[in-house]
């Protein structure tokens, strides 16, 4: 969820010297430069994969070049470390008086992905 303002941009590129890419993974987004990791929902791919991703915005020294809704001809390829799952989470219900009780658990399936490249 980043939403720049039109004086935003000039301060963001700044802080940080090193090309950006704010990409569309499982319905959300994510700010990626090359080398960082991400746990994304499980993706239907292989391990050691590779993986491509929308671009919705890119950043460099340059300049912020945001796209409506992608920018054209940019794309981020990443490769699938590996697949897991996370923490357990417990979920307890009951109903006052009733004598009904439920206790649940799940763990949410993960994907784990490193940016390779981020293509412009």
């Amino acid at each position: 969820m980043y939403v720049f303002a039109p004086g935003d941009s000039e301060s963001i590129l700044k802080a940080g010297s090193q090309m950006y890419a704010i990409i569309e993974a499982c319905g959300k987004q994510y700010k990626v430069e090359v080398g960082s990791v991400l746990y994304l929902e499980l993706l239907n791919a292989e391990e050691n994969a590779p993986v491509e991703f929308k671009v919705l915005a890119r950043g460099s020294d340059d300049g912020l070049k945001v796209g409506t809704p992608y920018v054209k001809g940019a794309s981020v390829t990443a490769k699938v470390v590996k697949h897991g799952k996370g923490k357990k989470i417990s979920v307890f219900t009951y109903k006052v008086k009733k004598s009904e009780k439920r206790h649940i658990g799940h763990r949410q399936p993960y994907t784990m992905v490193q940016v390779e490249s981020i293509n412009i």
